[in-house]
């Protein structure tokens, strides 16, 4: 039987369902009150009170612009999602739960209240969801995704390691019962990455560091084009991104929108983690392992060439000063 959800206030979470645990979402996209902008530890939304405040506004009513709160129901986790509209379509945001949720795409099924699940090419309008609204986010429960997923969130390394992240596993589902050679290694491999695709946004190192030793693709990639150090980036974890860093991740990967890890860690507001990335990139291009050494060789180099040049120099604190920004 369909759960019941209440229509206050858009939407209702799941009666003492637990809210705590949810990483810090990005400032871009809302946070809670009273964190800082670039915080990236953990802390949970506020549970949603439909008794305060004012009820929420039909959508020929609502602003241009609103403001949607996201349940993951096998967690509890609440999450926000700033810079919706009415015609966003479904497929739209969850591109951007990718990043702010953590869930690759292929892997989210969205509700509204008891309109079962959301098709991608319809619009919030078209559901009558309202700002403020809970939309919640289920994982697909076949071939043992919701198992590897919630050991992944809480970076859990017992159950990680049992559930086929790496080639030595004997786990299997009813549907990797039939697989073989190749077509189990491709498995295999999948669930290896999107367990470091998860673990990297929640920013646990332990479990990075033992999903890399094992095999995982830092280079593999998501439905939208992410990979793990996008997600790393997205939300500040700046010892996973330096262990994806040393596995061979680039800076430089662009996503299906165009965007980089330097670029969503920057629209994320994520300053140490864009620092630390574009230092990477400097470090790499120039051929150096010391920060200090690339430093002086730009200061260098931006003497001889006058300073009125154009050209950029990197400075202490991994910034750019003198070009057009950096990349």
């Amino acid at each position: 039987m369909r759960r019941r959800r209440r229509a206050a206030g858009g939407g209702g979470a799941r009666a003492g369902a637990p809210l705590g645990g949810a990483p810090d979402p990005n400032p871009a996209v809302g946070r809670p009150a009273g964190r800082g902008a670039g915080s990236a530890g953990p802390g949970p939304l506020p549970a949603p009170s439909p008794a305060l405040g004012s009820p929420a506004l039909a959508l020929d009513q609502a602003p241009d612009v609103f403001i949607l709160r996201v349940l993951l129901e096998e967690t509890g986790e609440m999450f926000q999602v700033a810079h919706c509209h009415s015609d966003m379509t479904v497929r739209e945001l969850k591109e951007e739960l990718e990043l702010v949720v953590g869930v690759p795409l292929d892997l989210q099924r969205l509700q509204y209240l008891d309109q079962g699940v959301l098709m991608d090419d319809t619009t919030l309008k078209f559901h009558d969801v309202v700002p403020g609204g809970i939309i919640s986010l289920c994982i697909w429960h076949y071939d043992g995704w919701t198992e590897l997923i919630l050991a992944a969130v809480e970076g859990d390394l017992s159950k990680l390691s049992c559930l086929a992240v790496d080639e030595d596993s004997v786990y299997q589902t009813a549907n990797s019962k039939h697989l073989g050679g190749e077509r189990r290694k491709e498995w295999i491999c999948q669930r290896a990455f999107v367990a470091l695709y998860i673990t990297s946004h929640r920013g646990h190192p332990d479990a990075v560091q033992y999903l890399l030793e094992h095999g995982a693709d830092c280079l593999q990639r998501t439905p939208m084009g992410r990979t793990a150090l996008h997600a790393a980036g997205a939300m500040g974890r700046l010892d996973c991104i330096n262990l994806l860093l040393n596995y061979g991740a680039s800076v430089t990967d662009k996503d299906a929108r165009g965007e980089t890890p330097m670029s969503i860690a920057r629209r994320m507001n994520r300053r140490h983690s864009e620092r630390r990335m574009f230092l990477f990139y400097w470090m790499t291009k120039s051929g150096t392992t010391d920060p200090k050494k690339l430093l002086a060789h730009q200061v260098s180099h931006r003497v001889k060439g006058g300073f009125g040049s154009k050209k950029a120099v990197l400075t202490p604190h991994g910034c750019l000063c003198g070009g057009d920004g950096g990349i």
